[in-house]
């Protein structure tokens, strides 16, 4: 075996903002060592049932210009997460059974109904 996964990475503008945004639309929470870190430093979500990957949300200054190349997908409320800042990128249609969303820097993610 050559690597294993290991965790995802998002970056941010503003890490910390971002990092509460993707924890109240995804039922993350802060990763325990969160408290230990300075403000500054990358901070890691972990899913509380220790089922989905640790998110780690990097600093970085330069904004986001383009499409993701890759992106995270979830399961769950468009109208929610559209409420809680989401923006619509685009709409379930003929061609895709998903809507694409952005988070609150332009980060795009899919959304799948729930089944």
């Amino acid at each position: 075996m050559t690597a294993r996964f290991k965790d995802l990475a998002l970056d941010a503008n503003d890490h910390q903002a971002l990092a509460d945004w993707w924890c109240s639309a995804i039922g993350y929470v802060r990763h325990a060592s969160a408290a230990e870190r300075p403000p500054t430093d990358p901070i890691p979500i972990a899913d509380p049932a220790g089922k989905g990957p640790l998110i780690w949300l990097n600093p970085v200054t330069e904004p986001k210009t383009v499409k993701n190349r890759m992106h995270l997908d979830v399961v769950g409320d468009r109208a929610e997460l559209l409420a809680l800042g989401a923006t619509m990128v685009r709409e379930e249609d003929d061609d895709i059974r998903w809507d694409i969303l952005a988070d609150p820097e332009g980060n795009e993610f899919c959304v799948f109904a729930p089944e």
